[in-house]
């Protein structure tokens, strides 16, 4: 059986790897890394300001199952994203309320 010893490269002609250092020194994370943490910033973002059902959020950032983004989620923030969400309005709900006018 032949193998395929033919460098993979990019549309760009860079090789994967030399790709991934450039991308790692540039941005100062590897491009996978990168796209899981940015996911999850706009997964966060989504559970902070919308009331999209979690499958929504999913597959809006592309996870093809909740569970699969809720388990990424979770080892992203520790918490689960409907904790997330919940803690987040919380939180916005008690800034507003110390951020009030108060009259005497």
């Amino acid at each position: 059986m032949l193998r395929d010893t033919t460098p993979r490269t990019t549309s760009g002609g860079l090789s994967r790897a030399t790709l991934t250092r450039r991308f790692t020194s540039t941005i100062g994370e590897p491009p996978l890394c990168y796209l899981r943490r940015r996911r999850m910033e706009l997964a966060a973002r989504r559970l902070r300001e919308s009331d999209d059902p979690l499958t929504a959020i999913a597959k809006r950032i592309g996870y093809t199952s909740e569970f699969a983004f809720s388990r990424a989620f979770s080892r992203t923030f520790g918490i689960p994203p409907s904790h997330y969400r919940t803690a987040s309005r919380q939180d916005r709900r008690h800034n507003q309320e110390s951020n009030s006018p108060t009259h005497d």
